[in-house]
């Protein structure tokens, strides 16, 4: 594929889980010293492979618990896989978990710089692009309030708006866009619709069906860890609806 962005090959995630009930701190630390703790293996993915080209916007979609959040941690650099290897080139912002990167204590200007500094750009370039990211998220006067009192919603509008007005390399978005209201969440399609003529890669997880129909150029379906189909959009969603 040419001016691949992301490639993901032979990708699993194993983790281990307590076979026991344990009830307390304290009983935990005393089981695992005298090595009483029983474990068992979970594989959350098993061997993915795919890769995904510069202005591509793949879908990922597949019942809870099939992989979908712990692949798009493991593309963000946030999980390192048991086995594999993964390759990205680019900026990557993440949109995994509303808020992620805010403080709770500090404004939204103040997350703005704070969450701008954490996908690395400099206080220059963010003071240039607060107008833009105010105006887009649309959050008035309540920029100046503490970002602990916002609703999903607005943290949600303030995530957004901070990820996509940088202009990353590679959006990783998970369930965001269905946080807020229609309108909301149609200029979120609009930008990324915009991003994606610019270049800008983004995988993106989401229920509706609808959504990922309109915005995606190609399909992944997770099935308990494991790619159970790929390819076009509406072949592969039509498989997943009927399944």
């Amino acid at each position: 594929m040419a001016d691949t962005v992301i490639k993901v090959d032979d990708i699993s995630v194993k983790y281990k889980l307590t076979d026991d009930k344990i009830l307390s701190l304290k009983e935990f630390v005393t089981r695992k010293l005298s090595n009483k703790i029983n474990y068992k293996e979970f594989w959350a993915l098993k061997n993915i492979s795919f890769s995904v080209g510069k202005g591509e916007v793949l879908g990922i979609v597949g019942r809870n618990g099939s992989g979908k959040s712990t692949l798009l941690k493991v593309i963000s650099g946030i999980l390192k896989p048991s086995n594999g290897k993964l390759e990205t080139n680019g900026v990557i912002a993440p949109m995994l978990e509303l808020g992620s990167g805010f403080d709770g204590d500090l404004t939204g200007k103040e997350n703005v710089f704070l969450n701008g500094a954490i996908l690395g750009y400099d206080k220059k370039f963010l003071t240039e692009k607060y107008d833009e990211i105010l105006e887009f998220s649309g959050l008035g006067e309540f920029i100046n309030v503490p970002v602990r009192n916002y609703s999903s919603g607005m943290t949600a509008r303030l995530a957004f708006s901070i990820a996509t007005l940088v202009n990353p390399d590679i959006l990783i978005v998970d369930e965001i866009l269905s946080v807020g209201d229609a309108p909301f969440q149609q200029k979120c399609q609009d930008r990324m619709k915009q991003m994606m003529s610019g270049g800008t890669t983004v995988l993106i997880v989401s229920h509706s069906i609808a959504q990922i129909k309109d915005l995606c150029t190609r399909v992944i379906w997770l099935n308990e860890g494991n790619i159970q189909m790929m390819g076009g959009t509406e072949e592969v969603c039509a498989a997943y609806e009927n399944f």
